[in-house]
């Protein structure tokens, strides 16, 4: 029979231990209703056993302190894409900040900062805003035109370090009420105009850059002159509907070689043809970023024509040889002078030439002027004298067979700056004079035209010089070899 109830007068303090029990455990069903904490030891050992708490057993006023962010299962968020974990500092950018407005003077330099506005009045001055130094995915800046004029004084964005739109390349900013919000991508693309509201042009002035030639610079732009044969090389063109940016096309001189002259009562060499851009009109010539093959034409020598010269599509002719086919000059570039067409013997006189062509073949402004026709008489009292050499600034002269027989002059050259200083060049050679039978008589050669014409020979061979200049295109006097071209190319740099 089980025992229900021991009196406990029955029972002495700590008898009941684990040797008073059957088995020595005293299990759950076998106790009903609760025991005390009084009734239990200071210690209790429950090492072995599971203990389940109620849900609601752990409030936070049992908590003591704080528990650390390691400890929970997420102890980490995800802020536009990366990881931070909790505890961390990390700026959430939810709209952009606006500054007051500021007040360009012109040189001052406002460096901008990410998550903030910026109003930009340009009204007394062009603006300068710089891009901050470092930057972080997702960073954004906004810009606005204040006082709506942009277009008059350009706003400039500084990359500092950073690509735009995934170029080296600062940004202007030149359309009135322009609007614009950039955000940072990464070290490729950089900073990207993901807001362009009224912006007709984001990127900054871009400028040509070539190679090839002897390069000068006079101001703004750079000079190629080659005088032989050469490369051209461009490697980058201007972006020329920027405001203030380089232009995408280059102004250019090309001068063909000039003509020779032959000896004495023959007509002067033409000068080699004369085309140019500079200064009217400028920049027709436009340009990709790859290689122009460069042609100087040589001068001729006898009374051959001079060489052709050649940039892209602008080929200037070679200048006409003085007396060509029957005494007549050659046409070219500037034609080449009139000389003798025979000797029929004593007395019965002889035949005189006539003047070569200019622009020919023709091209529109004209590249040269015709030579001169030779004296229109002869016969045992006259000498015959050639005429000069056609130039790119004008015909050349008729011969006189006087007395004194003289020569007819050769053209004029023509001036022109695209070095940045004033050079003639493409005169036409004179004419020389040669004595036919009869009396002796006094004889001048024809002067060589300004810009590198040589001057005309006579009888007894005095002349100095009679070739035409190097690199002028000049027409030889007679007697003589013309001089070499040159072709000159110019285009803004900075």
């Amino acid at each position: 029979m089980a025992i229900t109830k021991l009196p406990r007068s029955g029972i002495k303090d700590n008898a009941i231990d684990a040797s008073k029990i059957e088995d020595g455990t005293i299990a759950a069903t076998e106790i009903s209703g609760t025991i005390s904490a009084a009734k239990l030891n200071n210690t209790l050992d429950i090492s072995g056993k599971t203990v389940t708490l109620p849900n609601t057993s752990v409030t936070n006023g049992m908590l003591a302190g704080s528990i650390a962010n390691d400890k929970l299962a997420n102890n980490a968020i995800t802020v536009r894409g990366t990881s931070r974990a909790l505890g961390t500092s990390v700026t959430v950018q939810v709209d952009v900040d606006w500054q007051s407005v500021v007040v360009s003077d012109g040189s001052t330099v406002t460096t901008m900062v990410a998550g903030r506005g910026y109003f930009v009045n340009n009204t007394s001055a062009a603006g300068i805003v710089k891009l901050p130094a470092s930057a972080t995915i997702g960073d954004t800046i906004a810009i606005k035109d204040y006082a709506g004029n942009f277009a008059t004084n350009n706003l400039s964005i500084q990359r500092n370090g950073h690509n735009i739109q995934g170029v080296t390349n600062d940004s202007l900013i030149d359309t009135n009420r322009a609007s614009l919000v950039l955000v940072y991508v990464d070290a490729t693309k950089g900073w990207l105009y993901t807001g362009e509201h009224n912006v007709a042009v984001l990127q900054a002035a871009n400028f040509t850059a070539a190679t090839g030639g002897t390069v000068t610079e006079s101001g703004d732009f750079k000079i190629h002159t080659f005088t032989g044969d050469g490369n051209f090389v461009v490697s980058s063109v201007g972006n020329a509907p920027v405001a203030g940016a380089g232009p995408n096309s280059v102004d250019y001189l090309v001068v063909a070689g000039g003509a020779g002259g032959s000896g004495w009562g023959r007509g002067g060499g033409g000068a080699g043809g004369f085309r140019t851009s500079y200064p009217s009109p400028a920049g027709v010539i436009a340009v990709t970023a790859t290689t122009f093959p460069i042609t100087v034409g040589a001068g001729g020598s006898g009374t051959s024509n001079g060489s052709d010269s050649v940039f892209s599509t602008i080929t200037s002719s070679g200048g006409g040889g003085g007396v060509g086919p029957n005494g007549n000059g050659s046409p070219g570039g500037s034609g080449g002078g009139g000389g003798i067409r025979c000797f029929p013997g004593p007395g019965s006189g002889s035949h005189t030439g006539n003047k070569g062509n200019g622009n020919t073949p023709p091209v529109s402004p004209p590249q040269g002027n015709p030579g001169g026709d030779a004296s229109p008489r002869g016969g045992p009292a006259h000498p015959i004298a050639g005429g000069g050499g056609g130039g790119a600034g004008g015909a050349g002269a008729q011969g006189d067979d006087g007395p004194p027989g003289t020569g007819g002059n050769g053209g004029a050259g023509t001036a022109n700056s695209i070095t940045g200083s004033s050079v003639t060049r493409a005169g036409g050679g004179g004419g020389g004079v040669g004595r036919h039978y009869g009396p002796s008589d006094t004889f001048v050669g024809g002067t060589g035209g300004s810009g590198g014409g040589g001057n005309g020979e006579t009888v007894d061979g005095l002349v100095s010089p009679k070739c035409g200049s190097a690199n002028t295109g000049g027409g030889a006097g007679s007697g003589g070899a013309g001089g070499k071209g040159v072709v000159i190319i110019r285009y803004k740099f900075q």
